[in-house]
């Protein structure tokens, strides 16, 4: 009697396992939801933040009247967005009788979809919690026949609902961190079911795809595809502003506190390198008093870009245009990528490593980790701590010239190694559209 008792319970066990598991999943995300969203509201709130999209999330979205041939994008905050622009243009042009939706999961994310695709996109949202209520009342306004989630954001009822109304559900640009793979490993036979509902896993590296086959991932459906972020082309735009004869530095995309972090440090090596001149690059041209400001101080001849000045009169030259920045990186020796000695979280440097350019970062890199760390492999890119350090690191590139061309040849292959990824994922949704 007991043997059949154990073996009534295990049988049990498995049906609910296989079946069931995701219902169970279901009641209790649902619940966990309606406890503790006061809570996490109320500490929101305190913290002088507030829920952004919370309907949207919910699923509470208006109805947008798609039809049945949509292609939905996800990319959870800044740098997933900006890793989908070209995938979603290029889709755009594929697959032209299809709508885009693109959903991101927060109020920054949001923001980036809504500049960069309002343009391209047919509807752009919020991406709906992870319960059974929110994820049934987005799909059935969305419709769509494929979704592709950028990195790898694993969710239990979204994936589980998409495979049973038949909906294909990619994971593109799959990456895991050391502490996320701790993680999911742990719970590995759970994700190993999640996982087997996605048509396809495709990853950065192999490095990715191997800690993604470890926690159950399919083999015959998990393969890599390299970085979409990687799919940056060079400008055909020629530019001439004096720099012949000079070694030009670039600071790109500078934001409040750093303008005097890379000016200091250019002038240290000026005193040591009379051949380099500055390109300094504001992110936000409202600050350019205050730049001037900061450069009269510092008793700088400088000119700026929208007067025609050029490197054959001045020192540091601002560029107080639009759009010519990522043209601008043609011409330089090497570059200091902004926003990162703040808590923006960087820049893209793939504008300056698509020219062979070496580039170097400030501590605050979360919105482009993931490249970064390729590039910090070998000397493609530098992630410098403090600014002294900064200082250090730029007269070793001016300096020792055999280090510097290494760079540059790093920069080339680690580009090329990575390029490639956006034709898979079109080639993948030409399988199945």
């Amino acid at each position: 009697m007991v043997i059949y008792s154990i073996l009534i319970i295990l049988a049990v066990l498995v049906v609910i396992s296989v079946f069931d598991i995701f219902f169970l999943y279901g009641v209790l995300s649902t619940f966990a939801f309606i406890v503790l969203m006061p809570f996490y509201y109320i500490i929101r709130v305190l913290n002088g933040k507030f829920l952004y999209g919370w309907k949207e999330k919910l699923g509470f979205i208006k109805n947008p009247q798609l039809g049945d041939k949509v292609i939905m994008f996800h990319g959870v905050s800044v740098g997933e967005v900006i890793a989908l622009e070209n995938l979603v243009k290029k889709t755009k042009t594929e697959f032209p009788q299809h709508k885009i939706v693109v959903t991101t999961g927060t109020k920054t994310g949001q923001e980036i979809a809504i500049k960069k695709y309002s343009q391209i996109a047919d509807f752009i949202t919020y991406f709906p919690f992870d319960i059974p209520f929110s994820v049934n009342s987005f799909l059935n306004k969305i419709k769509p026949e494929v979704v592709l989630i950028a990195e790898t954001e694993l969710w239990p009822v979204f994936s589980f609902t998409c495979k049973s109304r038949g909906i294909k559900l990619y994971c593109i640009n799959g990456r895991m961190s050391d502490s996320t793979y701790s993680l999911y490993k742990f719970f590995r036979y759970f994700f190993a079911i999640v996982l087997s509902k996605y048509t396809k896993i495709l990853t950065q590296s192999e490095i990715d795809n191997q800690k993604l086959l470890s926690i159950g991932a399919p083999a015959d459906r998990t393969s890599v595809m390299k970085n979409l972020k990687f799919d940056v082309k060079k400008s055909d735009e020629t530019v001439d502003i004096g720099q012949e004869n000079f070694r030009v530095i670039i600071a790109g995309s500078t934001h409040a506190g750093e303008d005097e972090i890379i000016l200091k440090a250019f002038k240290q090596n000026f005193e040591k390198h009379k051949d380099i001149k500055l390109l300094l690059v504001p992110r936000h041209t409202t600050r350019l008093p205050k730049i001037v400001e900061i450069l009269k101080s510092m008793n700088f001849n400088y000119g700026f870009r929208s007067k025609g000045d050029t490197f054959k009169d001045f020192d540091v030259i601002v560029l107080d245009t639009m759009g010519e920045l990522s043209k601008m990186y043609s011409i330089c020796s090497f570059a200091f990528i902004g926003g990162s000695f703040n808590k923006t979280g960087g820049h893209n440097p793939l504008e300056a490593t698509v020219y062979s350019k070496p580039t170097i970062t400030g501590p605050s890199i979360h919105n482009f980790r993931d490249i970064y760390w390729l590039l910090s492999r070998n000397n493609a890119g530098k992630i410098v701590k403090t600014p002294k350090e900064l200082t250090e690191y730029m007269d070793k590139l001016l300096s020792d010239k055999e280090f510097y061309e290494q760079a540059c040849k790093d920069c080339n292959t680690v580009f090329q190694d990575q390029q490639g990824a956006l034709d898979v994922v079109i080639n993948e949704l030409h399988k199945v559209i």
